[in-house]
């Protein structure tokens, strides 16, 4: 019960931050964009191109007034690598200014006042933001097991990518999506088992802040090229079968991941590509979607 109540305070917040001067409804959202239909998208390929290849998990503040993204110079390679924040002004975005060097797949924190980071190892960085002006990040969290993705909830748990205790470093095949729960100086990591995971590596990941919904990326190929599926909590915390997002996303081989929903709920965003030449960051209109997919994973239709 005390978790329950903690969840819907913190529901509230995070629903007040969105009502809060949001640019979501307006021609500005979206760094301006012109949103897509149910087809994918290149995101603001004029926009982002600038900073090498953009690359992974984007995230947008609530009022959608802050966009942050990653890009890195070579697949596989930490250098030249970095994390840039966009921010709309009241009047026009501005240009892409560089917040965190060699650390990448930036995460809000459920107030918005930390980032997340992550670098090579299994470090976790954390930005702070002060009078609206972010900070340099600082190593925050050393875990002595592999971390690879990491995403905070409202229930104040994280959901990670990591091969935890049952996995030497660096074994990315004993790669689990977990949780994680820290008390104190204590932290505490559990498999969510199947379905959501397979034999192979399962570390990228997209989870909505009250757990409602995973996006994983799954059938991981030796190469790492993978397909994007969606399983459903049910009320017995338990997860629904894993689905595919369909043929329009998952059409062919190719690597896909960095998956991501907006504030608002309409739109995914994910990284897709098969070499370093044609990977971008993609969107598309996602709330119809979600729903179709919501009742196929409560019929059992896979």
């Amino acid at each position: 019960m005390k978790k329950f109540i903690i969840s819907i305070l913190f529901l509230m917040i995070w629903s007040t931050l969105y009502c809060q001067r949001s640019i979501f409804q307006s021609k500005q959202a979206y760094l301006g964009q012109h949103p897509p239909g149910e087809n994918p998208e290149i995101f603001a390929r004029q926009m982002l191109t600038d900073s090498g290849i953009a690359i992974g998990r984007v995230a947008f503040s609530s009022d959608g007034r802050d966009f942050f993204y990653s890009f890195t110079r070579h697949w596989f390679n930490a250098q030249g690598s970095g994390t840039n924040l966009i921010h709309f002004d009241g009047r026009r975005w501005l240009k892409p200014r560089l917040i965190a060097k060699a650390l990448t797949l930036p995460t809000l924190s459920i107030d918005e006042k930390s980032l997340y980071l992550l670098g090579e190892g299994n470090i976790l960085w954390k930005a702070a933001k002060k009078k609206s002006v972010w900070e340099e990040p600082h190593p925050y969290l050393h875990l002595p097991y592999d971390l690879y993705n990491f995403m905070p909830v409202i229930s104040g748990n994280f959901y990670i990518g990591t091969n935890g205790t049952w996995g030497k470093l660096y074994d990315y095949n004993k790669y689990n999506f977990s949780v994680l729960s820290i008390e104190r100086n204590d932290t505490l990591v559990k498999s969510l088992g199947m379905p959501l995971n397979r034999p192979g590596f399962n570390g990228d990941f997209y989870v909505r802040p009250d757990e409602s919904y995973m996006i994983i990326s799954t059938n991981e190929s030796a190469d790492f090229e993978s397909e994007l599926y969606i399983s459903f909590r049910k009320e017995d915390e338990t997860w629904t079968p894993p689905i595919s997002l369909g043929e329009k996303i998952n059409m062919g081989k190719a690597h896909r991941f960095g998956q991501y929903v907006t504030p608002d709920g309409k739109y995914l965003f994910y990284t897709s590509g098969t070499n370093e030449e044609d990977t971008h960051i993609y969107w598309l209109r996602f709330d119809n979607l979600l729903e179709k997919l919501r009742k196929q994973a409560q019929s059992g239709r896979r």
